[in-house]
């Protein structure tokens, strides 16, 4: 059925014209048909009931003074009709005359016959006939009541006007006037002929008129359409001018096409002033765009990769695993993470962020690359941390030197005080005393040679909620049952992160052991994990001991800084050097008398390992 249906705005708007125009125009038409008809009707039938009432004051008294006037009230029937119609039929014959194709007559109900019927010439022979039994006639003389009859009957197919004849309260017969239906038919075939001509030449009229307003409508769509087609590939081209609404919308669509071109421009000069490289990819992964930036950076002209493969100019053959073509596959977003990128004959190393892109209905129509040339910034920290290092390592020599000298003035008093002594009781007194001196002074150099040199990273696949566990069989071992409560958070849906899990054990270990140094008598410990944005890991250590100071909170990743009696204050130093070592980050809230918290957080994936993801 739809392949029947007009396709194009011109034959659907033509259809449409057909029946808005032809159906109120034929209506109209078939109306003034029936009302001109009725009309026409209702006429005949006041004539014809009007010629009916001028016989009817022609009679005067009725048949019996007629009779009576001519002597022939007690003839016999035939003559009676025979007075009568010589009496009536001139004058009958003169009125119908003056009404061409009527026929007119009397009827008398006591002689049951025909007594005129003019023309006579015509009708001469119906004379003092009868009518039928069923002839709407004996209706009119029964009942007294005028009657418009259409059928067959003396003459043929007539309209019979019929009113009856009453004289002194007796009805005496009735008189009819009619017309043969076929020229009443006629007529209406006149009639109807003028008017389909006129509803026929108006639909004629009106189709034209509007089709030439189609015509020119349409002419002005198939401009419109056109340009659009050509704005397609040369948003350059203008519209040309129209008249009325349909210039207003070439205008418009003008108008719209040079923003676009001014918005177009200023994406082209944005993306070809920043600093920054940008490379697109469709979604089959095919380069689409290069900005001036990634051109410098990665020594490739825009004409030689554009319309390339992403995985054939950067990834073939090269230990490297792209994260933009993760992003346009999994939806995995990156965002200033640093690697080793492989460009032209060389690598350079460069923060990279990673998006898919999408069109106005949040469809899929590739991804994004952005990216950051390190490689002179990682040169320059490089040169910034030696001297950092160099700076710091006269504090941290005289912290070294503070830590020792205490414990080697406690040997070499002791040792000195031994040596002129014999008493055996005295030097298993002080023996002890020695040793634990000389393994305070080990622990701090130990300790102090993983902070200046700590030991290779091995990363793996490491589940933090598993370390948490591990760990916390450690710290419950150290007389902690009977003081700290500890309450668990650990959300089991966290990735798996790529780190060295004894490294990030240690962290734990050091941070859980802060916290339950820093409860005095009784507390609670809470440990929670979650994920940040897919590609963060983190880890937050609460505790309701004692808090620490605003003036000493900045000071707790210093080395040496502590506020234990006992402490080395290198192991929130240790904790911050491994969390760095993962690119993650530490940081530390705590309120004096309510408690500390101290959050790290990691990322998932980081690009330490020995192969880039």
């Amino acid at each position: 059925m739809r392949r029947f249906l007009p396709q194009t705005l011109r034959s659907k708007m033509i259809l449409f014209t057909l029946i808005i125009v032809s159906i109120p125009i034929l209506c109209t038409g078939y109306i003034i048909k029936m009302k001109t008809q009725e009309a026409l009707l209702a006429e005949k039938q006041r004539k014809l009931f009007g010629i009916a009432v001028i016989l009817d004051s022609y009679l005067g008294d009725g048949y019996t003074a007629i009779l009576a006037k001519n002597n022939a009230v007690d003839a016999d029937r035939a003559t009676k009709i025979k007075v009568l119609n010589e009496a009536l039929k001139d004058y009958t014959d003169s009125v119908a005359s003056a009404y061409p194709n009527v026929g007119a007559g009397y009827y008398s109900k006591e002689l049951d016959a025909i007594i005129t019927y003019g023309p006579s010439a015509y009708y001469e022979d119906k004379v003092g006939i009868s009518i039928e039994a069923t002839h709407p006639g004996r209706k009119v003389m029964d009942n007294g009541e005028r009657l418009v009859e259409s059928a067959s009957l003396v003459r043929g197919n007539i309209m019979n006007a019929m009113i009856p004849i009453s004289r002194d309260g007796d009805v005496i017969g009735y008189i009819w006037a009619n017309e043969l239906t076929d020229d009443i038919h006629l007529q209406m075939a006149t009639i109807d002929y003028n008017i389909f001509m006129a509803v026929g030449i108006d639909m004629v009229l009106s189709v034209l008129l509007i089709l030439w307003m189609i015509y020119k409508f349409i002419n002005d769509v198939e401009i419109i359409k056109n340009g659009l087609e050509d704005l397609r590939f040369d948003l350059r081209k203008k519209i040309i001018p129209l008249q009325g609404e349909m210039g207003q919308i070439g205008e418009a669509i003008n108008h719209m096409a040079q923003s676009l071109i001014d918005a177009w421009t200023l994406n082209e000069n944005i993306m070809h002033s920043i600093a920054d490289g940008v490379i697109t990819v469709d979604t089959k992964a095919i380069i689409t765009s290069v900005n001036e930036a990634a051109e410098r950076l990665t020594g490739f002209k825009a004409e030689e990769i554009i319309d390339k493969l992403y995985r054939e100019i950067f990834c073939e053959g090269k230990d490297f695993n792209s994260m933009l073509l993760d992003t346009l596959a999994n939806g995995t977003n990156y965002i200033g993470l640093e690697t080793d990128y492989p460009v032209k004959d060389k690598h350079i190393h460069i923060s990279i962020s990673t998006s898919r892109l999408k069109d106005s209905s949040d469809k899929i129509i590739g991804a994004v690359v952005v990216f950051q040339d390190l490689t002179e910034r990682q040169h320059m920290q490089a040169q910034i941390m030696k001297a950092e290092r160099l700076a710091a390592l006269g504090e941290l020599m005289a912290g070294v030197a503070h830590e020792i000298r205490n414990p080697l003035t406690a040997i070499k008093g002791f040792v000195q005080y031994l040596t002129g002594t014999d008493n055996e009781a005295e030097r298993k007194e002080y023996m002890p005393i020695i040793i634990k001196e000389v393994d305070r002074v080990n622990r701090v150099i130990e300790t102090l040679l993983y902070f200046a040199r700590p030991n290779k990273t091995d990363y793996t696949l490491v589940n933090i909620n598993k370390l948490v566990e591990e760990t916390l069989v450690l710290v419950k071992n150290i007389n902690t049952s009977q003081k700290v409560q500890f309450d668990f958070k650990l959300d089991a849906q966290v990735s798996v992160i790529e780190g060295d899990a004894e490294q990030l054990k240690q962290v734990l270990l050091n941070l859980l052991i802060n916290a339950v140094q820093a409860i005095d008598e009784h507390g609670e410990i809470g440990i929670e994990t979650w994920q940040k944005e897919e590609n963060f890991v983190c880890l937050r250590i609460t505790d309701t001991g004692n808090g620490i100071k605003p003036e000493e909170l900045e000071k707790v990743f210093d080395p040496f800084f502590t506020t234990k009696t006992a402490g080395t204050g290198l192991g929130l130093a240790v904790v911050q050097r491994i969390v760095n070592a993962h690119y993650g980050r530490v940081d530390i809230s705590s309120e004096i008398g309510v408690g500390t918290a101290v959050t790290v957080e990691i990322p998932v994936i980081h690009g330490g390992g020995s192969e880039n993801e």
